[in-house]
């Protein structure tokens, strides 16, 4: 089922790549080993430019990112998850991920590892001879990678210094500042804008996965609409409504590992189940697959303190039936939860299962009321393979990133602000809704919005940051305690723990006491 994607087994084994930002000595005495990986022995071939590019994709498979850590720094962070006890994994989420914690430490260093080895491209493949066109795609693959941490760092941390040389060129490390977040902002735009016009529309089939033009523009898109230009943001978002993509037929094919790359994906995270169970960082003894469902499983499934769902999440998808008298069909692809119920779609009767196909009365009793995740679990093809019972990185399921739905969702937000209830806004997210049997809206509200993309995104990385854009975190979460019940709700809070607080390492590594400080609230 795992077809045409990056070989990134074959890039982790290129981590020496790491060592690239060595300073040389002049000593006569040190000499290049000709066996050894160097930068006197390294950026001097096409070949080369490959390897660092591919290199540089390769901290988003690392735990400490999009592989595991991640999640908890995103989806545990919302208002649908409420995760069991107090630990790393839940401290963001009850507002307590202080500067000393492991996650916001391994996250930052994750992301700027991104930065770093784009850096390094964006350096050093312009000076080497190649084909012009395949130098063009290297360089727009850098600058989206860059692009796209700047995005994560500048919405988990807000202020972030921005480095756009390697290190090893920087004259005084140590006392670089951090840069207003409209700075880092205005990096992101130019950093994706360069992508758009560099990188190729597509790749041949064994190099899909890498990032295409319009995932840039998608992304751009994202990156307007954040900051509140919607008419920017929609223009963006038109470029990809070009039928260049649509929507799969059937909603949960986008969660399996036998529909990865498919016509609605803009971008996904090309994980691989290659047999490593390493933890620990993008090297080539760690695991190249997905670790994070683990922490999304049901309990008695995972060995993980896992969470469960707020009620209020599974009544608003039950809020409204289909054409048909039906649940919406995400809803089994969502979540798993106590019922009889079945919905017919896609020629399949859905009804709530867990993995090997359980039920939730076989799974814990007739009686029970927890509702647990199911998005990603992938159970049909994959049985309990993907729990923590199959040890870490055991599952090759593509993480996805951006997908066209969430475009049509982002075009009608854009478009309301701008006008209001219009034609162009209500095809966009009727589109949404068709696919999943919903009848069409006549009139949309941002309200209504906000609820279809909690719908159709739930467990996709978006609901956190779209109430952080929306200046709702405090108003949602905090004010509503009983959302995070299981971790001991909001207590901890401060006015600025709406973002995660600058690394402890990262403060005591930089002597720049002015220009570089920890963020309010911590």
């Amino acid at each position: 089922m795992k077809n045409n994607k990056i070989t990134i087994k074959g890039v982790l084994a290129m981590f020496a790549l790491l060592a690239l930002n060595i300073n040389c000595s002049d000593d006569a005495l040190n000499q290049d080993n000709p066996n050894i990986l160097v930068p006197s022995s390294f950026w001097g071939t096409a070949e080369d430019a490959n390897k660092a590019i591919l290199g540089a994709y390769s901290p988003f498979l690392a735990i400490t990112y999009y592989s595991r850590f991640e999640v908890f720094l995103s989806d545990y962070r919302d208002d649908v998850v409420n995760g069991f006890n107090s630990s790393d994994r839940t401290a963001a989420g009850a507002f307590n991920a202080t500067a000393d914690r492991n996650a916001p430490k391994w996250m930052w260093e994750a992301q700027f590892r991104g930065v770093s080895r784009a850096n390094d491209v964006l350096f050093n493949v312009p000076n080497i001879e190649m084909d012009a066109a395949e130098k063009e795609s290297i360089l727009g693959e850098a600058y989206f990678i860059r692009g796209f941490n700047y995005f994560n760092l500048v919405n988990n941390f807000l202020n972030v210094p921005i480095i756009t040389i390697p290190v090893d060129q920087m004259e005084a490390p140590e006392l670089l500042p951090q840069a207003p977040p409209a700075d880092v902002w205005a990096l992101i735009e130019e950093d994706l804008k360069k992508a758009q016009a560099m990188l190729p529309n597509s790749w041949p089939a064994e190099q899909t996965g890498r990032a295409r033009a319009k995932a840039a523009t998608g992304l751009l898109g994202k990156v307007y609409l954040y900051q509140g230009k919607y008419s920017e943001a929609k223009a963006e978002f038109s470029k990809v409504m070009d039928g260049s993509f649509e929507l799969m037929d059937d909603y949960a094919d986008n969660f399996t590992e036998e529909f990865e790359n498919n016509k609605e994906s803009l971008f996904e995270i090309q994980l691989i189940s290659d047999g490593n169970q390493g933890w620990g960082a993008d090297a080539s003894s760690s695991g190249s697959g997905s670790a994070y469902q683990a922490d999304l499983a049901p309990v008695g499934y995972t060995n993980q303190n896992t969470m469960r769902v707020n009620q209020w999440a599974l009544d608003l998808f039950l809020d409204e039936q289909t054409v048909n008298g039906e649940n919406d069909p995400r809803t089994y692809t969502t979540f798993f939860w106590n019922t009889e119920d079945s919905t017919i779609y896609e020629g399949d009767t859905l009804r709530s299962r867990t993995y090997l196909n359980t039920s939730y009365a076989d799974a814990f009793d007739a009686s029970g009321t927890n509702i647990f995740g199911n998005k990603y679990a992938d159970w049909k093809f994959n049985g309990k393979e993907e729990s923590r019972d199959g040890g870490w990185h055991s599952s090759g399921n593509n993480l996805r990133i951006l997908r066209y739905a969430d475009v049509l969702l982002m075009f009608a937000e854009a478009e309301f602000m701008l006008n209001g209830s219009t034609t162009a806004a209500l095809n966009a997210i009727n589109e949404v809704r068709e696919r999943a049997d919903l009848a069409p809206h006549a009139v949309i509200t941002m309200q209504d919005i906000e609820d279809e993309r909690v719908k159709e995104l739930t467990f996709e990385r978006t609901r956190y940051f779209d109430l952080l854009r929306w200046d709702r975190v405090k108003s949602r979460i905090v004010d509503n305690p009983d959302l995070k019940s299981e971790s001991g709700g909001t207590s901890s809070y401060k006015p600025g723990r709406e973002y995660l607080a600058i690394p402890l390492s990262e403060l005591d590594g930089n002597n720049n006491d002015e220009g570089f400080k920890q963020n309010p609230g911590y």
